[in-house]
């Protein structure tokens, strides 16, 4: 398995009290989960109360989304002078501010400046603090170091946006962005006490960067990160109506199969960071494989509520249990780009979310609903296509080498 490049041996001082620094890590990926969905659940509340459509309400989405995968990576090349624990701290006083500005937002226009603000850090924050948690322990540990990092926005799912959802329902929905901010200052704390003040490795040009990142085995699997969320998003989009409309369930029980989902997606994270540090390529290919196959399945159970239910969790457990790996192996390719090939994993990673909606909706108009499982799989599969190419042509060239 590859090693990611140039961990500094201070790095390696600190690696036996990792669990406590990540904590803090995983905190803020925690607050930045609640942030980016729990507005999908107050939609019509903000649209009330800023007397917007719900679809316009819907754009506050779209930008988040947007500005994560277009913003990250300049802010990236920006910030790359400041060290790492000040720029984490610096990205949670701007999630702060953004969710801040939530709270007290009198219009459309200044709630949608606030969504950007807060979207910029998403990316960044996620790209910085996975290179971090890969540098506090061992070479051997660090897709589980990863999967750590990445259980916030996991748990956020599960717990904290049904949370901040009833939150918003009860006391409004301006409530729920300040209990997010909230966590954000937990967050920042955490940052500051728990991780360690790190030598900053020497930052490269931003020409050189750039051509670091536009290396044709890194863009590759930039890509396979994209087919992997198109594939997820294309189904995941539309689950709802799908479980409703097709599987007979009522309104109220797809919430409680959405936690399902979600308990799914948290395990098969940590599942799959132990999986990459085993082995990172087979286990990449190999749950790229089952998510293929899970979704051809769920072409057919999801008539059945019980098969359906089950089927979804074992979805959510494959399309998760790819990412910590994903994530590793992108940063391990990035050579002077580390940070920002971290970042541009999360980039493609929400334009993949954006295409699978989109294609979900095409296929909805026309194909119909029940042709969405079968239509991400076959996006799964290209992803795993694409992959098992790469690491054929890899392990061709490594014989050769030995030769």
């Amino acid at each position: 398995m590859n090693s990611t490049p140039a961990i500094s041996e201070q790095r390696a001082a600190v690696k036996a009290s990792f669990p406590i620094a990540l904590l803090s890590l995983t905190v803020g990926a925690f607050a930045i989960g609640m942030t980016e969905f729990v507005i999908m659940g107050l939609l019509p509340n903000v649209a009330s109360d800023l007397h917007v459509s719900i679809s316009t309400a819907g754009q506050l989405i779209t930008a988040y989304a947007m500005s994560v995968a277009i913003g990250a990576p300049i802010l990236t090349l920006l910030t790359q002078r400041i060290p790492q624990k000040g720029l984490l701290c610096l990205l949670m006083l701007l999630f702060i501010l953004g969710n801040g500005l939530s709270v007290v937002a009198p219009s459309y226009a200044v709630l949608m400046a606030a969504r950007i603000v807060t979207a910029l850090t998403h990316g960044t924050f996620f790209g910085v603090g996975a290179v971090i948690a890969a540098g506090l322990v061992r070479p051997e540990k660090r897709a589980v170091a990863v999967s750590i990092m990445m259980a916030g926005l996991t748990i956020a799912n599960i717990v904290g946006v049904p949370l901040g959802t009833f939150v918003g329902q009860q006391l409004g929905w301006r409530a729920s962005f300040g209990a997010i901010a909230l966590m954000g200052v937990i967050a920042l704390f955490g940052i500051l006490l728990l991780v360690p003040r790190l030598k900053p490795e020497e930052p490269s040009g931003i020409a050189q960067q750039l051509r670091a990142l536009v290396r044709p085995k890194l863009l590759l699997f930039l890509l396979i990160a994209a087919l992997g969320n198109t594939s997820l998003f294309a189904v995941f989009t539309y689950i709802a109506p799908m479980l409703q409309d097709i599987t007979g369930f009522g309104e109220h029980s797809v919430t409680w199969i959405l936690v399902i989902f979600g308990c799914g997606v948290t395990l098969g994270n940590i599942a799959g960071g132990r999986l990459a540090d085993w082995r990172l390529m087979p286990s990449l290919l190999g749950l790229y494989l089952m998510v293929a196959v899970i979704l051809g399945i769920f072409t057919f159970t999801i008539q059945s509520p019980i098969l359906a239910i089950l089927t979804i969790f074992f979805w959510g457990f494959a399309s998760f249990g790819v990412m910590p790996g994903l994530q590793v192996r992108i940063m391990s390719l990035a050579k002077a780009a580390l940070a920002l090939a971290s970042t541009a994993s999360h980039s493609a990673g929400n334009l993949g979310n954006a295409a699978g909606a989109f294609i979900g909706g095409l296929v909805i108009i026309h194909l119909g609903l029940p042709a969405l499982p079968w239509v991400g799989s076959l996006l799964a599969a290209l992803a795993l296509l694409l992959g098992a190419v790469s690491y054929a042509q890899e392990r061709k060239q490594q014989s050769a080498a030995v030769e």
